[in-house]
Formats: C-alpha cells, structure tokens, sequence
C-alpha cells in the first residue's frame, strides 16, 4: 500500500503544505475517516477558530463547497448534528457525523455520502476530476494546483479511469486505511 489517501496527501517537494491536512503518524484498523482528516474540514468550517461552528459559520461552509441547500435544509442538518443541542457543533459531534454515531441507518449514511461527493463532482457526470478538485479546494482557501490534484485523484482511483467515482469516493470515506 502507498501512502496516498484523497485528503491526507503524502506531500513533496513540489507540492505546497496547505494542500493536505496534518500527516498522521499512526496506522488506524477502522474503516472510518481519520480523526486528523475530521479535525482539518473542522477547522475549516470554524471560521473564527473558536473551537465550534456557529450556524452562521456551518451556512458560509456550505456554500463555499457548493451546497445549494435552502435555510430550513441548511438549519435541519445544522440540528442533526448538534446533538448536545447547545446551538453550536463541536469537535466531538462533528467526528461523530463522520464515524455515523447516532446513525445506525446504512441508507441514510449513503445519502450524505452522495451529497458529499456532489460538493466536488461540479459538473454533475458523476465523477471528480483533478480540476474539480482543485476548485473545491481553492473554494476552501487551499492553494493546490490541478498537477497536485491529479496526484491525489490517482490516490483513490481504483479503475484506473483518472477520475473519483461514487463507489472510489465512498471506499475513502469510509476506510481509514491507506489507499493502495
């Protein structure tokens, strides 16, 4: 196995550090995204880096990436995970909407995969090229180039095709395992 995944990615000389989340240094058995990869989209959402998101923070989160969710959408997602119910989402419930806590249901889970992978898939084809990928990462205030992106695409795709596809993007949701 390599150690490429689709948002930890193993940066080089030629490839700027704000493209990728921490490097984590430990080797995690479950099939769960990473808790650094969690804590870096985190971070991202918490605009004002008060260790939680607001719901004012959540909303501009979901319209940078793309989300074309309307307020009660937007405010119903924003209480789902809120669990704690204190009008603001912290760490822990936001690796919890990650990690499926609370959610035993498959189905639902694979629903806000799909909404998931429709934040980088611009075009709507159903797969996530390099250039899509850069642009939802420059939407986010990272600056990676579309060769970079093109690094981190052939990370996660298992066909071969040069593209993500749903079952690829899901696979590297879901696996905390390096991708080969």
């Amino acid at each position: 196995m390599s150690d490429l995944s689709f948002l930890q990615f193993q940066s080089d000389s030629s490839i700027e550090k704000s493209c990728s989340p921490p490097k984590n240094s430990s080797s995690n058995s479950s099939f769960q995204p990473k808790e650094e990869e969690i804590k870096w989209v985190f971070d991202k959402f918490d605009a004002n880096k008060d260790g939680k998101i607001s719901f004012e923070e959540f909303k501009a989160a979901i319209i940078t990436v793309g989300w074309n969710l309307g307020d009660a959408e937007a405010l119903n997602s924003f209480k789902a995970i809120d669990t704690d119910e204190d009008s603001f989402i912290d760490f822990d419930e936001f690796m919890g909407m990650f990690k499926g806590e609370d959610n035993d249901d498959e189905k639902v889970k694979q629903m806000e995969m799909k909404s998931a992978f429709q934040v980088f898939d611009l075009n709507g084809d159903g797969k996530i090229s390099a250039e899509e990928l850069s642009q939802v990462l420059k939407r986010l205030g990272e600056n990676c180039n579309v060769s970079d992106c093109k690094k981190m695409v052939m990370g996660v795709d298992g066909n071969g095709d040069g593209f993500i596809d749903l079952n690829e993007f899901m696979t590297m949701m879901m696996s905390g395992n390096k991708l080969p």
